[in-house]
């Protein structure tokens, strides 16, 4: 079972879906935030229908559709139900039309009745023609939209349905669900919170073509950087070299050295509450870098000269005061033992150690079997995700951190006035609060 649904209850989506050619993309939609363990209703505007049966989304959903204001005899008021039933509002695909009734407060179907009733936040997946979508009246509609706080999920640059080039194609599936699993959890236990996360590996250079490193995929950091950013912190993700999208809500410094990821990591740590350290980082690193390739006749690399590097979590957990420093222990056997003993020796809070030697544990699986291991005593958890451990590790953090339940941000995601970095986004790229994804004319 998904972490999320062992809550006191799944969280509540209401989807709505308008009358554009990627309405058949709202049941995958669907579908993955059903994988979230997201409870899904659907509102169809008429156009819609003419597009996916409605029967589709009652098969995916397990709930009836609502069509229609009046004729419905599950309810007498089927849309102020919807309404008041829903965490989350998220309209996809958001057609023109949809978003100016939004904008104006018209209601004069079931979609935009339902949308003016319901009292949840709302996240909006525009799809149309690109010059619909740049058309002076839409982008005053999106203004005002953002305004009120709706949270926008493209649209994207691609080759639209009318065989046109530009701004208008729907979002990928998977940005559409991270931004909505981000909205729904933004506001929660650790909002306020400053998390520092590191991910990923190290390379120490011994010539212009070669360096010491390890295995890390920085998946693990990843996830864990992206489950704090939905539990509502602020979060600065310390990345060496990965191939990886940066999480939805996530501010990234990209490092390529152990000394670079030690500064780093020591500078964001400064205003920050907890640190939790997944970076696989590099030991040792040559005494020297040479400045040229190194040639095995006559410069063998056996006898490059290997000094050790800095202590990243030693360093935060000397220096912490009341503020938390998680680390991590990536071993091949006594793990338990191992983490112990580091945890003691570095003088952190929390070891999250796993067996890398393990298949379903090692580094670049999608699955990882660990143990959080503490002076108070050790927690096994079974083999799950790299998803489910960042959920179960951040969980963690806020019981550590005394994080309570607070009240959602005025206008959305963050509190206004603060930056969202976004997936490859980065410095001057940051966008405004209410926008996961990028605006017209920023490709």
């Amino acid at each position: 079972m998904p972490l999320s649904q062992a809550a006191t209850r799944a969280k509540h989506v209401a989807l709505f879906v308008t009358g554009g050619i990627a309405a058949y993309k709202a049941c995958e939609v669907l579908r993955g935030l059903q994988k979230q363990g997201v409870d899904v209703r659907v509102c169809m505007s008429g156009a819609a229908t003419r597009l996916v049966a409605p029967r589709t989304f009652e098969a995916l959903s397990g709930h009836r559709v609502t069509l229609d204001l009046f004729e419905d005899e599950t309810s007498p008021i089927p849309h102020i139900e919807l309404a008041e039933w829903a965490d989350l509002a998220l309209v996809c695909p958001a057609t023109a039309n949809v978003m100016a009734k939004m904008a104006h407060g018209l209601a004069d179907d079931v979609v935009s009745t339902t949308l003016l009733a319901c009292p949840a936040p709302k996240l909006v997946a525009p799809a149309m023609n690109v010059h619909m979508w740049e058309n002076l009246a839409t982008q005053a509609n999106v203004e005002t939209l953002r305004q009120q706080g709706v949270l926008f999920a493209g649209p994207v640059v691609g080759r639209l349905a009318c065989g046109e080039v530009g701004t208008g194609k729907l979002a990928e599936v998977e940005q559409i669900v991270a931004a909505a699993m981000f909205r729904l959890r933004a506001a929660g236990d650790l909002t306020g919170k400053h998390i520092v996360v590191t991910a990923g590996p190290t390379h120490e250079a011994i010539d212009p073509v070669r360096y010491l490193s390890n295995a890390s995929s920085g998946k693990m950091g990843y996830a864990i950087a992206e489950a704090a950013a939905a539990h509502g912190a602020h979060v600065t993700l310390v990345s060496g070299p990965v191939s990886l999208p940066v999480p939805t809500g996530v501010g990234i410094v990209r490092v390529t050295t152990a000394a670079e990821m030690l500064s780093a990591t020591t500078d964001a740590f400064e205003l920050a509450d907890a640190a939790i350290l997944a970076a696989a980082v590099s030991d040792y690193r040559p005494a020297a870098e040479a400045d040229h390739k190194l040639k095995k006749a006559t410069e063998p690399l056996g006898e490059v000269k290997l000094v050790e590097n800095d202590d990243i979590l030693a360093t935060l957990s000397k220096n912490r005061g009341a503020r938390i420093v998680i680390g991590f222990a990536a071993e091949t056997g006594n793990v338990i033992q191992r983490a112990r003993e580091k945890l003691a020796k570095k003088g952190c809070d929390l070891i999250v150690a796993n067996d890398v030697s393990r298949a379903d544990s090692s580094f670049g699986s999608d699955t990882d079997t660990c143990a959080l291991v503490s002076p108070h005593g050790v927690e096994q958890l079974d083999t799950m995700p790299k998803s489910e451990v960042a959920e179960v590790i951040i969980r963690k953090l806020a019981t550590m951190l005394g994080a309570s339940e607070p009240a959602a941000a005025p206008g959305g995601a963050a509190a206004l006035g603060e930056t969202v970095l976004m997936p490859g986004l980065t410095g001057d790229d940051a966008l405004d609060e209410t926008t996961l994804m990028p605006k017209v004319g920023k490709e």
